[in-house]
């Protein structure tokens, strides 16, 4: 009986244990992330993820055409949406390759406006949207992974100090085309 009373105890003791470190776990798990920040350059057509100030990634971009050009302004992610249908005008395109808002959207709070994959990659670097900002379907998959609803995002039509500084390096970054990219421009995807 005491052999049995003692393995009881030495049982319940590591199960707290576990219990324990369970908890602290799931509390990690839950501890909020730091805000992050968007800054996209329309006239650079890139779009920054700033975390604490600090530049975690760039990524090119498409921005909106003369006649329908990007907001400029302070924003907020107020949605985000994984495999989106588009819907224009008398027309429904569900999720794939079809679809013109790609795989991901990001909605802002400036209604119909987001920022969004596309199935032009041949599109990115330019001044073509409908005002929205694009990506290529792997990097908005990625920039849906880096940030949440909540998150800032400013669009600036004209560089800043802040911009020159946020983008300095990228002019010297080599394109990171993947042969998927390039497998795109010329007629896939």
């Amino acid at each position: 009986m005491f052999h049995t009373e003692e393995q009881l105890k030495k049982l319940a003791a590591l199960t707290s244990v576990i219990l324990m470190a369970t908890a602290e776990a799931l509390a990690q798990d839950n501890l909020p992330r730091p805000a992050r920040r968007i800054v996209v350059s329309i006239p650079d057509c890139k779009l920054a993820v700033l975390e604490a100030g600090r530049v975690i990634r760039i990524f090119p971009t498409a921005v909106g055409a003369p006649a329908s050009p990007s907001p400029s302004g302070s924003f907020k992610i107020v949605q985000r949406i994984a495999d989106p249908t588009w819907y224009g005008k008398g027309k429904i395109v569900p999720p794939g390759k079809s679809n013109p808002v790609g795989t991901r959207w990001i909605g802002l709070s400036v209604k119909g406006y987001g920022i969004h994959g596309t199935n032009n990659p041949a599109s990115i670097g330019r001044n073509v949207s409908h005002g929205c900002i694009r990506l290529r379907n792997h990097d908005v998959e990625q920039l849906y992974t880096m940030v949440a609803v909540g998150d800032s995002v400013d669009l600036y039509t004209e560089r800043t100090p802040e911009m020159d500084r946020i983008f300095a390096d990228s002019a010297a970054e080599p394109a990171a085309d993947s042969a998927a990219d390039s497998a795109a421009r010329s007629g896939g995807q």
